[in-house]
């Protein structure tokens, strides 16, 4: 299935950041430079289809419960205002960014964080911005499948939108050998579909 870009479909790049997408950040995800000329031939795609481009970039302060030297299981990545949390050089940013963790909660999915201490959910503005574009549809790639992927796609599909998952543009953490197939699985398992590339 080819993925067909209009003006009801947005495409979200989640979080494509040195930290992750470079091999000397600090958690990156193998292969995750890989994906940017993917991504950039599908941003050029949608704006050629008058379709919406948006990102997503965890931005986190220097403490949270989320970094492991604090109690959480992640070292210390995407402080906002640092190299690791730029986006990677060679990407194309063509749109809005929704960042996320920003109070030092978790961010796994673009479209909410979660408190580690007191579980609280609260949204992120992603689903504020695809309401005033009209998007029906998304298109979900970047980093990384077995966690901001998964949770972003997950959500997306929980609050009604058509959520199309592009695998050549994903890559996966795999702490444990396999997690980013699982997670995939449990993607399509849940109504997304999965495409190769446009």
């Amino acid at each position: 299935m080819a993925i067909q870009y209009d003006s009801e479909t947005a495409l979200l790049v989640v979080d494509v950041q040195n930290d992750f997408a470079d091999p000397n950040g600090s958690l990156y995800v193998q292969g995750g430079e890989d994906v940017v000329p993917v991504i950039n031939a599908e941003i050029a795609a949608a704006r050629s289809a008058g379709a919406h481009v948006v990102y997503t970039a965890d931005w986190h302060p220097e403490s949270t419960p989320h970094f492991a030297r604090d109690g959480g299981v992640w070292p210390v990545h995407c402080v906002g205002d640092t190299w690791g949390a730029a986006f990677h050089p060679n990407l194309i940013v063509d749109g809005p960014v929704v960042r996320k963790g920003t109070g030092g909660e978790d961010g796994y999915s673009g479209f909410s964080v979660r408190d580690p201490e007191s579980e609280q959910v609260a949204a992120t503005g992603l689903a504020d911005q695809l309401e005033r574009w009209g998007v029906k549809t998304i298109v979900v790639c970047g980093l990384a499948t077995d966690y901001c992927i998964k949770a972003t796609s997950l959500d997306g599909t929980a609050g009604g939108y058509n959520v199309v998952v592009l695998a050549a543009g994903v890559r996966a953490v795999n702490l444990e050998p396999g997690d980013g197939d699982r997670a995939l699985a449990e993607i399509f398992a849940a109504g997304c579909q999965i495409v190769e590339a446009t």
